[in-house]
C-alpha cells in the first residue's frame, strides 16, 4: 500500500485536466491518484472513469476551503495537492518521497513554466525564485531562516509541494485568502519545528494562461491588496508598503505575453 497520494482539486471544465492527470498516472512512483471538486460537472466525472480515479466532492466556497475539503479525503501520510492545468513530470513522487523524512514538514521540488505552449525552463522570474529556494534550502531546519527568506516573496510553487500530514495534522489553508494563499501557508508552516526539503529539479510545471485563477487576481488587484498583507507579517508597514509598490509594476510577469517581471 503507497504512502503517498495525489489529490487533483479541478474547479469548472479546464481543458487541461486530461493532460494534469495523465501525468500522475505515468509516476514512476506508486501514488494514491484521487480527485475533489465542488463544480461537479459530466465532464470531471467522465475523466475520471477514462483515469479510474475517486472523484470526491463537497461545498465550495474558496479556494482555502475547496483545499481543505480536499485533504479531507486523503488517507495517505504524505500528499500533493495538484493543480488542475499543471503537469508532473514522471520522476516527481520518486524523487520527492526520496527527499522525505520523519521530520520533514513540506518538501518540493523546483519547477518551470508553461506559457504561450512553450515550455520556459530560464527567465528573470524564475532565476530569482531558484536562487530563494536554494537559499531556503541552506538551513533547512531553522525557523528564522526560513521566515526570513519568505520575507523577501514566496518562490515555492504550491503543486509542487508535497505534505507531511502526520506533521501538519493541525494545518489548514486559509479559506479567506485567494492568491497569496500559499505564501502564507509557508509562513505559518515554517513556524513549525522540522524541515523544508528541496529537490533542485524542475519536476514539474505551472501553466500560465489568461483563464488561470493566477491571472484572474491579478486583474482585479487582488494579487496587490494581498501580496502587501504578506508583507506587512514580515516588516514594519512602512517597508512592507514600499516593498509591495516596488513589486507590483512587474505583475504582468503572469500574463499570456513573454513579458517577464513579478519575481515573487
Amino acid at each position: 500500500m503507497t504512502n503517498h497520494s495525489f489529490v487533483v482539486c479541478a474547479y469548472g471544465d479546464s481543458p487541461y485536466l486530461g493532460e494534469c492527470i495523465a501525468s500522475l498516472k505515468q509516476q514512476t512512483y506508486s501514488s494514491e491518484i484521487l480527485l475533489y471538486t465542488s463544480t461537479p460537472s459530466r465532464y470531471i466525472e467522465d475523466l475520471c472513469k477514462q483515469y479510474h480515479i475517486p472523484y470526491y466532492t463537497a461545498t465550495g466556497g474558496s479556494i482555502g476551503k475547496d483545499w481543505n475539503a480536499a485533504l479531507s479525503f486523503v488517507t495517505t501520510p504524505y500528499v500533493t495537492i495538484a493543480h488542475q492545468d499543471d503537469y508532473y513530470e514522471p520522476g516527481y513522487a520518486q524523487k520527492i518521497m526520496a527527499k522525505m523524512s520523519p521530520k520533514t514538514l513540506i518538501a518540493y521540488s523546483d519547477y518551470y513554466e508553461f506559457k504561450n505552449n512553450q515550455k520556459v525552463t530560464v527567465n528573470t522570474n524564475l532565476k530569482i525564485k531558484r536562487l530563494m529556494l536554494g537559499t531556503l534550502a541552506v538551513f533547512p531546519s531553522w525557523k528564522w531562516w526560513r521566515r526570513r527568506v519568505l520575507s523577501l516573496g514566496n518562490p515555492i510553487s504550491c503543486p509542487a509541494v508535497t505534505y507531511n500530514l502526520e506533521k501538519l495534522s493541525d494545518f489548514q489553508f486559509d479559506p479567506e485568502m485567494k492568491v497569496s494563499i500559499d505564501w502564507f501557508a509557508w509562513a505559518e508552516i515554517a513556524k513549525k519545528k522540522g524541515r523544508f526539503d528541496y529537490v533542485p529539479e524542475q519536476l514539474m510545471f505551472h501553466r500560465i494562461h489568461e483563464d488561470s485563477e493566477t491571472s484572474n487576481t491579478i486583474k482585479d488587484n487582488t494579487r496587490t491588496k494581498e501580496d502587501l498583507f504578506m508583507y506587512e507579517q514580515f516588516w514594519p508597514k512602512p517597508i512592507a508598503k514600499w516593498i509591495s509598490n516596488y513589486y507590483e509594476k512587474s505583475q504582468q510577469s503572469n500574463t499570456t505575453d513573454t513579458k517577464e517581471g513579478k519575481f515573487f
